[in-house]
């Protein structure tokens, strides 16, 4: 009776772990620099051991990444919970809209490390690899979506990868206007541009 509340507790105790490796860098990276800080002074940041961060992150490059991992998984679900009769700009748009919400609920925080990933070039790097997954998992949504098979038609991977396109430049315009502009209305104003692409019904 007792193993499935430990190992409850155990859930719990890792991701308070995570969650302070994770502040402790942000603080330091954004702070100092990427190339300025050290897994040492993370670590110790943290109050933890160098061996302990090892066990959470294979790099420092990870713990950064970790603040924008979830932004895949939830502009999947986004398309996911759309109405199925909705057009597939509106969809999209509404999807890439779920972590940009996000963003502007932690606006300062967000900022900072949407600019730092921005700006140095091995984390940039980390993103767009990410970004690549999450093409492919959003084109096999919208290919659920209207009834195609992206392996077959051309038409879910280009609609995917021109509404991560609109998210990407979104985030550039954002951090280059220090947060000036709302990320959600510059969603909208970026799908406004390629909406007439994605609803053309030859291009299905």
């Amino acid at each position: 009776m007792n193993a499935r509340p430990e190992a409850t507790l155990a859930q719990r105790k890792r991701q308070l772990v995570a969650d302070e490796l994770t502040e402790a860098a942000l603080l330091l990276l954004v702070r100092e620099g990427f190339d300025a800080v050290t897994v040492d002074e993370i670590a110790a940041t943290a109050g933890v051991s160098k061996r302990t961060f090892f066990r959470y992150f294979a790099s420092k490059e990870d713990v950064v990444v970790r603040f924008l991992a979830d932004m895949g998984t939830d502009i999947r679900a986004g398309l996911a919970a759309r109405p199925p009769e909705e057009p597939p700009s509106e969809a999209l748009r509404h999807a890439v809209t779920v972590p940009l919400a996000a963003c502007v609920g932690h606006s300062d925080r967000a900022l900072s490390v949407v600019r730092l990933i921005l700006g140095t070039p091995a984390l940039l790097a980390r993103f767009l690899e990410r970004q690549a997954r999450w093409r492919e998992d959003l084109a096999v949504e919208l290919g659920h979506r209207l009834g195609l098979d992206p392996a077959d038609d051309l038409y879910p991977r280009l609609a995917a990868g021109m509404a991560l396109t609109a998210f990407d430049t979104v985030l550039h315009r954002w951090t280059a206007g220090d947060g000036a502009e709302d990320p959600v209305e510059l969603a909208a104003r970026a799908f406004t541009v390629i909406a007439p692409a994605l609803d053309t019904p030859a291009a299905r």
